[in-house]
């Protein structure tokens, strides 16, 4: 019995070692085709493939450069997440996926972005800031309140001023079936500055609905987003404090960079999002926002409402902790 099991687990590792080496090798030569691609426009080095009994299929150690900049990105892992090797296995099989329809559809997939690291004086870095300025239609100099509260994207020298040398960002982002329709899970992260979560709870079957392409209309039920502070409100303030900013002005121009960022999108806050926003900068390490529409809203249509009438329509309320 006890020979039994020894030859069952090396049969196992056997085959889990060989079909690992297969989707890795099958992947490989998928990204280097992808490489040569971008070769007129981009310089791309990676380290190697992995696939893991949890599900995670990743390229690794990539280094980027863009055609017309000197300074590169990295990034630690890029690929997606599945449940198991299994659904990688699943997944792999194109042809019987697509034959099979939702049987086959995973619990739940998602994107992996870990460690995507990029000086934060890179040329690139000053090339998208000046775009978004005169996108915006800003001149410069940006005045010092908007300046160190990053109202209109924080520029390298304000980074750098706020004690940054690299900015380092991951995300992960998760389509989840559920037995009431469908939720979209994205978590991002970074480092030393910010970590906000959100789920957005979608109306419908997710492979149906994914499966519309262009004509994807996506209809939420439920939103929340959770916002936690990893120190940048405290290296904001001691930088506006070094443009000669009062603490009662630091909070003004805190407080109009959020209001920026809402119009920016569409959305004028109310007090249900304000009164609990200045609670937050008064303190408060974590900031949640959530909508509850009286009935599901499909999100290509907000921007058709007033920019006033958007809270009320997603029934928005906020809270700080």
């Amino acid at each position: 019995m006890r020979n039994l099991l020894i030859t069952i687990v090396l049969i196992a590792v056997g085959a889990f070692l060989f079909t690992s080496w297969k989707i890795q090798r099958d992947v490989a030569d998928g990204v280097d085709l992808v490489v040569m691609g971008l070769s007129p426009y981009a310089v791309i080095q990676y380290e190697g493939v992995s696939a893991t009994l949890t599900g995670e299929l990743t390229v690794n150690g990539i280094r980027a450069r863009v055609k017309g900049f000197d300074d590169e990105f990295r990034i630690d892992r890029l690929g997606i997440d599945t449940p198991s090797f299994l659904t990688l296995m699943k997944l792999g099989d194109v042809q019987n996926f697509a034959n099979a329809g939702k049987d086959l559809l995973p619990k739940y997939f998602g994107m992996i972005v870990e460690g995507l690291r990029m000086p934060v004086d890179a040329d690139f870095g000053h090339k998208l800031h000046a775009e978004r300025l005169e996108q915006l239609g800003v001149e410069t100099p940006v005045p010092a309140g908007a300046r160190c509260t990053g109202k209109y994207g924080l520029s390298p020298a304000s980074l750098k001023a706020m004690g940054y040398d690299d900015y380092v960002l991951s995300l992960s982002a998760r389509f989840r079936q559920r037995d009431n329709g469908y939720a979209i899970e994205v978590k991002t992260a970074s480092e030393d500055m910010w970590q906000a979560d959100a789920e957005l709870v979608m109306v419908g079957d997710m492979l149906t609905e994914l499966a519309k392409g262009r004509l994807y209309r996506p209809k939420m039920s439920t939103m929340r987003i959770e916002y936690v502070d990893r120190s940048i409100n405290e290296r904001m303030t001691r930088y506006c404090r070094q443009l000669g900013l009062s603490d009662d002005e630091i909070r003004t121009a805190m407080i109009d960079s959020f209001v920026f960022m809402g119009q920016d999108n569409g959305i004028e806050f109310d007090e249900y999002v304000m009164g609990p926003f200045d609670e937050f900068l008064a303190g408060g390490k974590t900031f949640v926002v959530t909508a509850k529409p009286n009935e599901p809203v499909t999100l290509s249509q907000i921007s058709l409402y007033k920019p006033e009438d958007v809270p009320a329509l997603l029934q928005l309320s906020a809270e700080a902790r």
